[in-house]
């Protein structure tokens, strides 16, 4: 059953890092940033000082007081807090006409942010020293867009770092692909609007990944909404039993398990996403497993965060 820990404000939750089976930090609108010790019994919230109109729709949290969120855009910043959001500072900004950032992911102090295409190319930066400096990628070396390609801001995980420090993302909207290794893969996944696509990239291994998406616009949409590689890419295949609607977020969580959510509720598959049964119809847009794996957080609309005890 999905606990319930906080919601009733009007803030949308779109970042959600999980750093142990009590501490867990979110981020989203108004310049809104939470964060729980105790396993979501009391929480701190934060307003950022000069950010207050920012949407931060991605959180990458280190420790207890160490954490780092991503403003999308109007300019796109990265701020960093060490003492528990007291006090934030500045470690990137953009004033780039058009840029409008989408995910982060790190593994350790590797880290990578990316962003929708400007001038035909995604946008992509990376840092090597937990987020203190950002590099931004050289124009020529970007992966190539579509017309009417881009990538989803919706949870934080439409990129992924592996062990191997190579971003792995995807996208969405009029075309949607696969980007690996300087590779881009034709996604079967729903596509053909604005409203399209993959959100949302998780792995098991360096063979076997799994999208998510649909149409956020139809939220019981089951249509073309998830699909599995096993080699790398080669090939996809759509489970037996799909998610229940249109999903912004798939986790890996252990085993043979994961476990995705969207606008209409959460799903999990118990033999590596060959079959999904609901488990909530309560609505998320993020959800991100602990570090053990005994327990995922849930954060979405109206301030709402929840869990789920494996």
């Amino acid at each position: 059953m999905v606990k319930i820990l906080t919601s009733g404000t009007k803030i949308s939750l779109r970042g959600l890092s999980v750093v142990s089976d009590k501490t867990v930090w979110v981020s989203g609108s108004s310049g809104t940033v939470g964060f729980t010790l105790d396993g979501g019994i009391n929480w701190h919230w934060i307003n950022v000082n000069g950010f207050e109109k920012s949407d931060f729709r991605d959180i990458e949290a280190f420790d207890d007081s160490t954490a780092i969120i991503m403003a999308v855009d109007k300019p796109a910043y990265i701020l960093k807090t060490s003492d528990a959001g007291k006090s934030w500072r500045t470690v990137y900004s953009n004033f780039e006409k058009g840029m409008f950032l989408d995910a982060m992911d790190f593994n350790k102090n590797n880290g990578v942010v990316i962003g929708d295409p400007i001038d035909g190319k995604f946008f992509v930066a990376t840092t090597k020293d937990a987020g203190e400096t950002w590099l931004d990628i050289p124009f020529a070396q970007r992966p190539k867009a579509d017309s009417g390609e881009a990538c989803f801001a919706s949870s934080g995980t439409n990129v992924r770092l592996p062990t191997n420090n190579k971003p792995v993302f995807i996208s969405g909207g009029v075309s949607s692909h696969f980007y690996l290794d300087k590779k881009k893969i034709f996604l079967p996944i729903l596509q053909g609007k604005e409203s399209t696509g993959a959100n949302s990239i998780a792995y098991k291994n360096k063979k076997m990944f799994v999208a998510v998406g649909g149409n956020f616009n139809a939220k019981n949409d089951r249509e073309r909404n998830c699909f599995v590689t096993y080699n790398a890419g080669k090939t996809w295949s759509a489970p037996v039993i799909s998610p229940f609607g249109y999903r912004s977020c798939i986790e890996f969580i252990k085993q043979n398990t994961w476990i995705t959510c969207g606008l209409n509720g959460i799903d999990i598959s118990l033999n590596n996403c060959k079959e999904f049964k609901s488990i909530s119809t309560e609505g998320f847009h993020v959800c991100r497993k602990s570090p053990t794996a005994n327990i995922v957080y849930f954060a979405g609309s109206n301030g709402r965060v929840g869990s789920y005890k494996l």
